[in-house]
C-alpha cells in the first residue's frame, strides 16, 4: 500500500455556504444579485434607448477587433495545444471524479448532449451561408484575398469554413469543462468557474476575487447564448416565411422566441435526464437524418469530394490562418476569425460546465479526444455536406444563391433545400432542428448560470433556472430590437464584448488545471493508485 501524502488542493469551503434563502430561494449572495441587476439593466436599457445601445455596442466591438485581434487569436491557439499536450502527457490517465468513478450516461447520449449544448445552431445558420460567403467575396472579403468564384476560393472557403468549426473552438470548451470537472469531482469544489482558480488563489477564491470571476462568467455565458438565441429566431422565421409565407420580420422573431423559451421552461422543469437529455438525443437523431439526406439527395460524389478538399485545405491553412500578424486579408480575418473566436469563449462558461457535469467518470485523455477530435470530424462532415452542396449549386449555376447571391444569410439554407427533392419536408425537419438546438440551449444555459449563481450548487430552486431561462429570451429579443434592421451586427457586438474580458479568465485558468493534474498526478504516484 502506498504512503499517504497530504493534499494541498483540500478546502473547507461548501458550496452555497455563503448563500442567502430570500423567499424560498437559494442565491450565491454577491454574485446572484450584481449579475441579474446588470442583465436587467442591459434589457431595459436597449429596449427604451435602441439606437444608443446599437452605438454603444458596435463601439465597443469595433474597438475590441482593431486593438485585441491579435490576443485573440493567439490564446485560441494556446487553447488547442494546451489541450493536445494534456491528451498526450501522463496526467491523461487520470479519471474525472476519482480513479474508481463510473460514467453516469452512455457514451452516444453523452456526445450528443456535448454536440447538442456545443454548436448546434451555429452549425444550421452557418453550414451554408459561410463557405458561400467566403466563395463569392461577400462583404467584398474573402480569406487570403484570394478572387472569388475560383477552384482556388472553393477550396479555401471549405478550410476556412472548417477552421472556425474545428479544433479551436472544441479546445476552448475543453479548457473549461476540464477544469470545472476536475476541481468539482476530484477536489470535491462547487461546480463554478472560480474552483478552477484554487490553486493560484487558493482560499481567497471565496472571497471577492472569486465573486468577480463568476461574474463574468455568468455575463459571458448569458450573452454568448443570446448570440446564438438571436441567430436561431432570424433562422426559423425566415424558414417559416419561406414555407408558409408568414412575415420574417421583427414581430415574429419576437414570437419565435417567446415561444421557444417557454418550451424551454417546461424542459427546465423535467430536470437534467427528462428535460435536456431526451432533447438531446432528438437533436442528434434529426441532424443525422437531416445530413444524410442532403449526402443522398444532393451531388453524393461531389460531397465527398469535397470531404478531402474541406480536410485537406483545413490542414494545409492551420498555421496561415492561425496567424494574426502581417496578414493582407486583414479585414476578413478581424469580421469573421476574431468574431468566432469572441462567440466561442463568450459561450465557453456555459458549454464547458454543462460538458463538466455530464463527464465523470471520464479519463483526461478519453475527454479530450471526445470533445475535441470526435466533433471535429463530424462538423467536417456537415460543413462537406451542406457547404459543399451549396458550392456546386453555385459553380453550376443552380438557384437563387446562384442568381442573386447571399442576400439573406439565414434563408440560405433553406435556398439550398429549394433545388433538392422533398423541399418542403427537408425545410420543416431544419427548422424543427433549429427550434429544437434553440430550447436546449437555453435549457443548458439556465442550469449553468443557475449553478453558478447559486454558489457551486446544482440542487438549487426551480425558480432560479426559470428566471434565467427568461432573462435569455428577454437578452436576445432586446439585441434584435435595438438591433433594427442590422440585428445581426446587433447580435455579434454583444458576443465580442462579452469574449475579451473572459478570454484572460481562460489564460489563467490553464495554468491553475496544470499546476491540479500535476498534483493529482504526484498524489495518485504516491497512493499506487495510478
Amino acid at each position: 500500500m502506498g504512503k499517504v501524502v497530504k493534499d494541498e488542493y483540500q478546502t473547507d469551503y461548501v458550496a452555497g455556504q455563503d448563500n442567502i434563502n430570500p423567499f424560498g430561494l437559494d442565491l450565491h449572495a454577491p454574485v446572484f444579485p450584481v449579475a441579474a441587476i446588470l442583465v436587467v439593466i442591459f434589457v431595459v436599457g436597449t429596449l427604451m434607448f435602441p439606437v444608443e445601445a446599437k452605438a454603444l455596442l458596435d463601439g465597443t466591438k469595433n474597438g475590441i477587433i482593431n486593438n485585441f485581434d491579435w490576443f485573440l487569436i493567439l490564446s485560441a491557439n494556446i487553447f488547442v495545444v494546451f489541450s493536445i499536450a494534456l491528451a498526450l502527457m501522463p496526467v491523461g490517465r487520470i479519471r474525472l471524479g476519482g480513479q474508481d468513478a463510473k460514467p453516469e450516461f452512455t457514451r452516444l447520449s453523452w456526445f450528443a448532449m456535448l454536440f447538442a449544448a456545443g454548436m448546434g445552431i451555429g452549425l444550421m445558420f452557418w453550414a451554408v451561408a459561410e463557405p458561400v460567403a467566403y466563395y463569392t467575396g461577400h462583404w467584398e472579403m474573402s480569406p487570403f484575398n484570394v478572387t472569388p468564384e475560383t477552384e482556388a476560393a472553393r477550396h479555401l472557403a471549405m478550410g476556412s469554413t472548417m477552421y472556425h468549426w474545428g479544433l479551436h473552438p472544441w479546445a476552448i470548451y475543453a479548457v473549461v469543462a476540464l477544469s470545472l470537472a476536475f476541481f468539482a469531482f476530484n477536489k470535491g469544489m462547487p461546480l463554478t468557474i472560480r474552483s478552477a482558480f484554487f490553486p493560484l488563489l487558493r482560499d481567497r477564491v471565496w472571497g471577492w476575487p472569486g465573486h468577480i470571476i463568476d461574474i463574468l462568467a455568468v455575463l459571458a455565458t448569458i450573452f454568448g447564448l443570446a448570440t446564438s438565441l438571436g441567430f436561431g429566431a432570424q433562422q426559423a422565421a425566415s424558414g417559416l416565411d419561406y414555407l408558409f409565407g408568414v412575415s420574417s420580420g421583427l414581430n415574429v422573431q419576437m414570437a419565435i422566441i417567446t415561444g421557444i423559451t417557454f418550451i424551454a421552461l417546461i424542459s427546465v422543469l423535467r430536470g437534467l435526464d427528462g428535460g435536456v437529455k431526451v432533447l438531446s438525443n432528438i437533436n442528434m437523431g434529426l441532424a443525422v437524418l437531416l445530413l444524410l439526406f442532403v449526402f443522398l439527395a444532393g451531388p453524393t460524389f461531389k460531397i465527398f469530394e469535397t470531404l478531402w478538399v474541406t480536410s485537406s485545405s483545413y490542414v494545409s491553412n492551420f498555421i496561415g490562418l492561425s496567424n494574426p500578424f502581417g496578414r493582407e486579408d486583414e479585414g476578413w480575418m478581424r469580421a469573421w476569425t476574431v468574431f468566432y473566436w469572441a462567440w466561442w469563449i463568450s459561450w465557453s462558461p456555459f458549454v464547458g460546465m454543462f460538458i463538466a457535469r455530464v463527464s465523470k467518470g471520464r479519463t483526461v485523455r478519453e475527454f479530450i479526444t471526445a470533445v475535441l477530435i470526435i466533433p471535429t470530424i463530424v462538423t467536417t462532415f456537415w460543413m462537406s455536406g451542406f457547404g459543399g452542396t451549396a458550392l456546386d449549386q453555385l459553380q453550376n449555376g443552380i438557384g437563387v444563391l446562384s442568381q442573386e447571391g447571399l442576400t439573406d444569410i439565414s434563408l440560405a439554407t433553406f435556398q439550398v433545400f429549394e433545388n433538392m427533392p422533398w423541399t418542403g419536408i427537408s425545410s420543416f425537419v431544419g427548422i424543427v432542428l433549429v427550434l429544437l438546438f434553440f430550447v436546449t440551449s437555453s435549457d443548458s444555459g439556465s442550469l449553468v448560470v443557475d449553478s453558478i449563481t447559486a454558489g457551486g450548487k446544482t440542487d438549487a430552486p426551480t425558480a432560479q433556472r426559470v428566471f434565467w431561462v427568461v432573462m435569455e429570451g428577454a437578452i436576445a429579443a432586446a439585441l434584435i430590437f435595438g438591433g433594427g434592421a442590422d440585428a445581426l451586427g446587433a447580435i455579434q457586438a454583444s458576443a465580442v464584448s462579452a469574449g475579451l474580458p473572459f478570454t484572460v479568465i481562460l489564460l489563467i485558468m490553464c495554468w491553475g488545471l496544470f499546476k491540479g493534474l500535476t498534483h493529482e498526478r504526484r498524489l495518485l504516484l504516491a497512493e499506487g493508485k495510478l
